[in-house]
């Protein structure tokens, strides 16, 4: 497919769009990486022992989730032998954000206060 007919259906502008504003939505982290290194086990262990797909693992561990069933959790738990507050943690917010504040893209105007 050539660049103009990519372009021209539809599917370029969403990939810059998705590619250049970064949105921190996520303070809850998932600590699936310590909590193994803890136990001395292995994604694939974690995967073989739950029936949870390693794709959905991955997600996980690079924070890529949207969010986690209680399914996975309670399965995650259960082979880890420990409590969902020992997988879940809360971070701060990086660079200054509070309140919820969203992060601009790089060379975005500043939003205007309204009165």
């Amino acid at each position: 497919m050539s660049n103009t007919a990519y372009i021209a259906d539809g599917q370029y502008l969403p990939y810059v769009v998705n590619s250049i504003v970064r949105v921190e939505t996520s303070m809850i982290q998932i600590r699936v990486d310590q909590l193994l290194a803890e136990h001395g086990r292995t994604f694939y262990w974690l995967a073989k022992e739950t029936g949870i797909s390693h794709t959905t693992l991955w997600r996980l561990k690079k924070g890529k989730a949207l969010g986690i069933n209680f399914e996975t959790l309670e399965k995650m738990c259960q082979a880890l032998k420990c409590q969902p507050g020992d997988v879940l943690s809360f971070a701060h917010m990086k660079n200054g954000a509070k309140n919820g504040a969203k992060k601009r893209a790089p060379g975005s105007p500043a939003r205007k206060k309204q009165k």
